[in-house]
């Protein structure tokens, strides 16, 4: 997410703080420590989404906090309903196991009185104090409210993708959607609601959020419904360029400035697949060796080729996942063609114009 800096990585995953989070000290001032702790737990929760997605086989590139939570960046959506559920749940059971895990310590360690405060304090508007002991608990119960609060049935939040993959094992993938974006909507109307009458506006950012993001997944499942129904052998061009692994980067810049490609295939001198070299590496090539500089010493060697075979929501999913704009389709070791993000948005267009 651009406006944003790493500040640690944890099992390949990069956790990011967004520019906007800083906001936050302005407005909480010296309780900014609160909030950090508070974060410290939400990001616990997202770790907890991103690791089972991964046991799954969904590549989690970062989680990003922002001032309303956090958001951990997957590449593509749970195959199968079941997957979807075990994700969505493991972030609220993860703040629901630090409630149990430290409820007897922290109870022992402050007193019953003002553990109990603490609990008291949450649903009552939380106090800050200068009573360590107090912060202390309040903080604590903060994972009792971020688990109820994810489970709300708020799509696309943790409860309303819940909730959609229990109706998708009847319903299907997408008419689950539909129904839980509703659920979703319904919540951000009420949300909002509360945040206008009772001047929040914690509660009408948060309604935004889950209006819009309900709306942008909804949209991602009818792209990904379109896009299964077509092959990448559907999209072959007619015309498409390879560039030779003796070519310079000025040779390349001139094809790109020539045709429609942006991205290449390189080829040996028997025509087979060598690498692929994008205008990124290109552009950088350039402005760190210069125009001479051979393209074979700038190519991606390690870049997955298609078949023909897959459909264009697994070309798209396989250009998120190795973060590129195109990729070359090879048969028998021979480049045949080359799809485009382009390409994809084009068929996109056209198909949901016809329907």
């Amino acid at each position: 997410m651009r406006g944003s800096f790493t500040i640690a990585e944890v099992a390949g995953i990069q956790i990011k703080i967004h520019i906007t989070f800083l906001l936050l000290i302005l407005i909480f001032g010296k309780w900014f420590f609160f909030v950090l702790a508070i974060f410290f737990f939400v990001t616990l929760h997202e770790l907890a989404h991103s690791l089972v997605a991964k046991s799954f086989g969904i590549q989690v590139r970062e989680i990003t906090l922002l001032p309303i939570g956090g958001v951990a960046s997957m590449t593509k959506l749970p195959d199968k309903p079941y997957q979807e559920f075990l994700i969505s749940l493991a972030g609220p059971l993860t703040n629901i196991a630090i409630v149990v895990i430290f409820y007897f310590p922290l109870k022992h360690l402050v007193g019953p009185d003002v553990f109990f405060a603490g609990f008291r304090s949450l649903f009552g508007g939380i106090i800050l104090t200068n009573n360590p002991g107090l912060i202390l608990t309040e903080i604590y119960w903060i994972n009792l409210m971020l688990a109820g609060f994810n489970l709300l049935p708020a799509f696309p939040m943790d409860g309303g993708r819940i909730l959609r993959s229990l109706m998708a094992q009847k319903l299907g993938f997408q008419r689950a959607t539909k129904v839980a974006v509703n659920f979703g909507h319904a919540f951000a109307i009420l949300f909002g609601y509360l945040g206008l009458v009772q001047g929040r506006l914690m509660l009408l950012i948060i309604a935004v959020f889950i209006y819009m993001a309900a709306a942008s997944e909804e949209m991602q499942v009818d792209v990904r419904s379109i896009l299964r129904k077509f092959r990448a052998r559907d999209l072959l061009p007619q015309q498409f360029v390879t560039v030779s692994e003796q070519a310079t980067l000025s040779n390349v810049l001139e094809l790109m400035f020539h045709s429609r490609q942006e991205d290449f295939p390189v080829v040996d001198s028997q025509n087979r697949m060598a690498g692929f070299v994008t205008r990124y590496d290109v552009m950088n090539g350039i402005h760190q060796h210069g125009v001479h500089h051979p393209v074979s010493a700038v190519m991606r060697r390690d870049v997955k080729s298609l078949t023909g075979d897959e459909t264009l929501d697994q070309v798209q999913e396989m250009m998120q996942s190795n973060e590129i704009k195109a990729l070359p389709v090879v048969r028998d070791a021979t480049v045949i063609g080359i799809i485009s993000t382009d390409d994809i948005a084009r068929v996109y267009s056209m198909a949901a114009g016809r329907s």
